[in-house]
């Protein structure tokens, strides 16, 4: 699944297919217009029992707004990352990649790790760019250490998070250097695998074996189909990650992590278990952990910042059509721990 550029090795190509999510299957793209209609149906729901006087019960309406709410927040940055990810797939050229990017190691994952400074996209829209960049040769850890730090080290972040928290207690500083650190070593670990494609699911690793080994001339027409294709794979996963984070949000209430928002471990669990559940975007995530500032720890607030850009309900959801459960179970746990570590040495330090 790479070339020679890329410093992986080389193996014999099959048949080249017309986009990255080509070997999707067709149910992907039958099951689009049905999780569109499901959403449509339930946002219509909602609306149409805001003031009825049979309303829905008050649970499964709270569980439709939230799981609405994740899924418009949500597709804009897929949108984009998708757009972005087909632009560096067929416009970039090899010698652009080559002059911007070492050749391999620790150097090669962190000038990626740093990408998301060019390419503002929260992490949504970044598991398409991390497929797109997997299509064009870069290894699984490349991609991933990519993919676990562009929603932190991007401009967007940095501004928002300035503006929430300015430079009281190291937050900022804090969340920049945990999301390089942690992002930079489970890129370094996955490296490590004997064989890496292993950690993909079989049709993705099969896309990426098949993927053509020259620059082919790029089309607007391809560009559409990828776009199609990709959005065929991405939208349902995030259809059925909002609905899991806006169940989950109705079955644990905020009140009940927010209570042991004062023990300086327990808090810092609490936080992240929030992270996870609540699926915020990255871009905007530092004004909504100002608002539990009073109640948590420093170092909770940074476990908050680092870990939810990283891993949550939705995320999961959508990388679980290019990851394998049991790497995405890895990948979780060590986002776990070192953002678990993060916030104890802020704590210590604060």
């Amino acid at each position: 699944m790479g070339s020679p550029m890329m410093g992986s090795p080389t193996k014999p190509r099959q048949t080249p297919l017309a986009s990255p999510a080509a070997v999707s299957t067709p149910r992907l793209s039958r099951a689009l217009p049905v999780a569109a209609g499901l959403v449509l149906v339930a946002v219509v729901a909602r609306v149409l029992t805001l003031d009825a006087p049979n309303a829905l019960p008050s649970a499964l309406s709270d569980g439709i707004t939230l799981a609405a709410s994740v899924v418009i927040e949500s597709l804009p940055f897929v949108f984009l990352g998708v757009v972005i990810s087909i632009a560096v797939q067929l416009w970039v050229p090899t010698r652009v990649m080559d002059a911007i990017v070492p050749r391999r190691g620790i150097p090669r994952r962190a000038v990626l790790s740093l990408l998301g400074v060019v390419l503002p996209v929260c992490e949504c829209g970044n598991v398409p760019l991390a497929r797109g960049l997997m299509m064009r040769g870069f290894s699984v850890a490349d991609s991933v250490t990519f993919l676990l730090a562009a929603p932190i080290l991007n401009p967007v972040t940095l501004v928002t998070t300035y503006q929430a928290f300015g430079w009281s207690d190291g937050i900022l500083v804090s969340r920049l250097v945990g999301g390089f650190v942690i992002a930079n070593l489970v890129g370094w670990l996955v490296s490590l695998h004997p064989d890496p494609s292993r950690l993909l699911t079989p049709a993705w690793a099969a896309a990426c074996a098949a993927a053509p080994e020259g620059r082919e001339r790029p089309s607007l027409a391809r560009a559409a189909g990828m776009f199609r294709d990709e959005m065929s794979a991405m939208l349902p996963a995030l259809f059925v990650g909002a609905a899991i984070a806006g169940l989950i949000q109705v079955a644990i209430s905020r009140e009940t992590l927010t209570g042991v928002g004062g023990h300086p471990v327990v808090g810092i669990l609490a936080l992240m278990a929030l992270a996870f559940v609540i699926a915020i975007c990255s871009n905007v995530d530092a004004f909504f952990a100002l608002s539990l500032a009073s109640s948590f720890s420093p170092g909770a607030l940074v476990a908050f910042l680092v870990f939810g850009p990283m891993i949550d309900v939705k995320m999961l959801a959508m990388l679980g059509t290019t990851f394998r459960a049991r790497a995405l179970a890895a990948i979780t746990l060590i986002a776990a721990l070192g953002a678990l570590t993060i916030g104890l040495a802020v704590n210590l330090v604060v």
